[in-house]
């Protein structure tokens, strides 16, 4: 099946069908890089949620009945339909929300690879044989949860969708997907590949709208069985908050403030090409995992700095189509808004900008087609206080701190005061520190001497306020089992 790349209107998918909204009312989508409507997504409501989970509900029987063999061949053409359209999808996927097409192709291309790992998953699963009783046979089994709910973020929708979905379905749930309002295209495309790939009507559904009506209608709906949701911590509490009323299970990845640390003996060439790559080209620091948090030994501090405003300069702001471009715009006018505020407040606090600052028609040429878009050039604040504002919370865009730091155990007090717990890096040649440090930092996942580096059979996870759960990884499907016991008492 091929994608028609030049439609504007896209359509809900609720038990196979495209649909508009239950009231007809239309959402208009930005493209970022231009400041022009490009495309228009129903404004799903609580009515459409319902249909969605009673699609889900009558689609769960026979999916989860089905041999896992059969759910895994399912999923494998579904990954191979993914890779057909692989042109056409992350061209979406990055019109939608700006991710330039060096992050974008590769990531959903990793996400048609996820959905085979998943799919060699489904096959996997098992119980245990427990004996506790002479007169009885007791064992366990693991078993989908039912109708399953699934929220998504903006920075990454695609690629999280075929990810997430490829997981719950794979471990016989069904589910309803709330896309981000900003950024729905490529995923209403998506999901018109799934049926074609053999996954029965009803068991993936699609409903587009406000995180305010179409989001908590499907948190609320007392039918959907669990929650996973990726996103900010503000909104990962909300969420936490309308589920107790149903008692919901929950799977939130969210936010991260995440420290990048640079020791003196560190390779500095290498560790300056990881830190840009930690922040500023992680989809223009829209990015849970971003190195927003320089922590640089202060023997070096200076010299580093350079390091980092020299590859800066050096990269291409544009087209996020372009393979030439290093960096795309932000997601939408309000992120936009809000980092503009961020760089204002770091000035007013008293931090320093060793270098960018600047945003929008002030980075292009009069006449540029991207005067209008939401552009904020890399930018690097250095402060010696980490308790400003930048430092400590999350900004989700091109926009780093530098802080110097004494010694190791100056580095990990610096890191761990900080309510999130998501990501690290350290920077270092001395191997025995590397280890010492991964076991200090508090984070779900370090980095030695590389950044923002993932793969599907590593668990990924947060710790403090970053989050609950795991995703990715041999225990992957686990986050969409429940355990049941069984005793069968035979005298």
């Amino acid at each position: 099946m091929t994608i028609r790349e030049e439609a504007i209107d896209y359509l809900q998918l609720i038990d196979g069908e495209l649909r508009p909204a239950h009231d007809g009312g239309w959402i208009e989508t930005v493209n970022p890089a231009s400041g022009q409507v490009w495309a228009r997504i129903p404004a799903g409501t609580a009515d459409d949620v319902d249909d969605a989970v009673r699609a889900a509900r009558a689609a769960l029987a026979p999916w989860r009945s089905l041999p896992a063999a059969a759910r895994a061949a399912a999923l494998h053409a579904w990954a191979a339909t993914v890779r057909e359209n692989l042109d056409i999808l992350w061209r979406l996927d990055a019109t939608g929300n700006g991710r330039a097409r060096r992050e974008a192709e590769p990531a959903i291309a990793g996400a048609a690879s996820q959905i085979d790992f998943h799919a060699g998953l489904a096959e996997t699963i098992t119980g245990d044989t427990v004996l506790v009783s002479e007169t009885a046979t007791t064992y366990s089994i693991r078993e989908p949860y039912g109708v399953v709910g699934l929220i998504i973020p903006w920075n990454a929708p695609l690629a999280m969708f075929l990810a997430k979905v490829s997981a719950a379905i794979a471990a016989g749930n069904t589910i309803v997907v709330k896309p981000p309002e900003r950024a729905s295209v490529s995923v209403l495309a998506a999901a018109q590949l799934i049926e074609k790939a053999g996954i029965p009507p009803g068991v993936v559904n699609v409903v587009t709208g406000e995180g305010a009506t179409a989001g908590e209608a499907l948190v609320k709906h007392p039918d959907v069985r669990k929650i996973s949701f990726t996103g900010s911590t503000a909104t990962g509490r909300r969420i936490t908050e309308n589920s107790v009323l149903n008692v919901k299970a929950l799977a939130l990845e969210l936010g991260g403030k995440s420290p990048n640390i640079v020791f003196a003996d560190a390779d500095l060439d290498q560790a300056a090409a990881g830190v840009v790559a930690g922040i500023y080209t992680a989809s223009a620091g829209q990015a849970c995992i971003a190195g927003s948090r320089i922590l640089i030994q202060k023997s070096i501090f200076d010299e580093f700095v350079e390091r980092l405003r020299a590859r800066a300069s050096a990269m291409v702001l544009g087209d996020p189509l372009d393979a030439g471009t290093d960096m795309g715009p932000l997601a939408f006018d309000g992120q936009y808004q809000k980092v503009r505020e961020y760089l204002e407040s770091g000035r007013e606090e008293g931090a320093t900008i060793a270098f960018g600052g600047r945003y929008g028609r002030a980075l292009f040429p009069a006449g540029s087609p991207f005067a209008d878009g939401y552009f904020v050039e890399p930018t690097l604040f250095l402060t010696e206080d980490p308790h400003l504002r930048v430092c400590r919370e999350e900004i989700f865009g091109p926009v780093a701190v530098a802080i110097p730091f004494a010694d190791e155990d100056d580095a990990v007090r610096v890191a761990n005061d900080s309510g999130y717990g998501l990501a690290a890096g350290v920077w270092t040649q001395n191997l025995a520190r590397g280890h010492r440090m991964t076991r200090r930092l508090e984070a779900g996942t370090v980095w030695v001497n590389t950044y923002r580096r993932l793969h599907w059979a590593l668990p990924f996870g947060g710790q403090k306020e970053s989050g609950n759960g795991i995703s990715n990884g041999p225990g992957t499907l686990d986050e969409w089992l429940e355990h049941k016991s069984v005793w069968i008492e035979h005298g």
